[in-house]
């Protein structure tokens, strides 16, 4: 009778040995992910609370006239911070860390790098029209122009835009790849 008994016994050892790393850090990880979350939504609601008070958003509204809520941007990038912390701690915790940095490197080095492509995308033509606009001096500050049905006054030709100025005092800003395109009738002046 004491064979099976041992048996047992010794079935139940390796079962602990194996599994109460593995289930002990599950759990610690999943208390880390809990705690992260209720400390990232908490301290996210408190900055909320002290930026409202100190009327951030209605102060640069006033001042510099911006429409979105910065309290907001501010708190939630704070609880999402503190939500990525959590999660990262936790996955440590459980062993695949750097597997998962890797993917979250890889993914944020392709947005950068898709959103640099799309800032280039029309900064790059307006940039190359700019430069062919000043070598030929095809508008210079002080020319009235005719361009789709305005008729302005040149008052500044920028590398990527240029600033045009109408009878009644309105500011436009054309880019300049689109002048370039457009046909554009410049009185009492020859081009180079």
């Amino acid at each position: 009778m004491a064979e099976p008994n041992a048996t047992i016994n010794v079935g139940m050892n390796l079962f602990e040995k194996l599994f109460s790393g593995v289930f002990a850090n599950i759990l610690l990880a999943i208390s880390i992910l809990l705690i992260g979350f209720i400390i990232g939504k908490v301290l996210g609601r408190l900055i909320k609370k002290v930026l409202h008070d100190f009327k951030l958003d209605p102060a640069l509204k006033k001042s510099i006239g911006l429409k979105i809520s910065l309290e907001n941007m501010i708190s939630s990038f704070i609880s999402y911070s503190i939500f990525l912390i959590s999660i990262l701690m936790a996955l440590n915790q459980v062993g695949v860390t750097a597997f998962i940095l890797n993917i979250i490197a890889t993914a944020i080095i392709l947005l950068i790098t898709v959103s640099i492509i799309l800032a280039l995308k029309d900064l790059v033509p307006n940039f190359f029209a700019g430069i062919k606009i000043a070598q030929k001096e095809m508008v210079k500050p002080g020319d009235t122009i005719s361009f789709d049905k305005i008729t302005a006054k040149v008052v500044d030709v920028t590398v990527t835009e240029t600033k045009l100025e109408s009878k009644s005092g309105d500011i436009i800003f054309i880019p300049n790849s689109l002048l370039l395109k457009k046909i554009i009738k410049i009185p009492k002046r020859k081009i180079k």
